[in-house]
C-alpha cells in the first residue's frame, strides 16, 4: 500500500504515514495501490486501473456545528438529519413529534452526540468538518 499524499510505501496496518504523518487514505496526490502520481480527482488510476478514493472538496463537507445546533434547536424536526442526509430519520422525527412529542428529545440528544463527535459522518460517509 502507497500513501496517498508523499506515494511511499506504507504498512497495510499502519493508521498514518511514518513519512509525511498524514493518515491512511488522505490525499490526492498519487494512487494507493501502485504508487504512481494521479491527478487530484482522479477517479481511477491511469497506470493500475484502480479506483481511488476521491476526497470531497471543503465546500462539500457538512459542519458539525451547524448540525450539532440544529439537532438541539429544531430537533423535533428532524432539521439536522435532513441536512446530514438522513431524509427517512428525519421523517421519523417528525412523526414522532407530532404523535408522542418524543421527537425532541432524540433530537437534543442527536445534537450533543454531534457536537461531541460521536456522530460524526453524514449519509453518505463524509467525515463532518469541524
Amino acid at each position: 500500500m502507497f500513501c496517498r499524499n508523499c506515494g511511499q510505501q506504507i504498512e497495510d496496518n499502519a493508521a498514518v504515514c511514518i513519512h509525511c504523518g498524514v493518515a491512511k487514505g488522505q490525499g490526492t496526490k498519487y494512487c494507493n495501490n501502485c504508487g504512481a502520481e494521479t491527478l487530484p480527482n482522479a477517479a481511477v488510476c491511469t497506470k493500475c486501473g484502480v479506483a481511488l478514493a476521491v476526497q470531497p472538496a471543503e465546500g462539500e463537507r457538512k459542519s458539525k456545528l451547524t448540525a450539532g445546533l440544529l439537532g438541539i434547536f429544531l430537533g423535533g424536526l428532524g432539521i439536522h438529519n435532513f441536512y446530514l442526509g438522513y431524509t427517512g430519520k428525519g421523517i421519523a422525527q417528525i412523526c414522532l413529534s407530532f404523535c408522542f412529542g418524543a421527537g425532541a428529545i432524540w433530537g437534543f440528544i442527536e445534537g450533543i452526540l454531534i457536537l461531541t463527535g460521536n456522530i460524526n459522518k453524514d449519509a453518505k460517509g463524509v467525515p463532518l468538518k469541524e
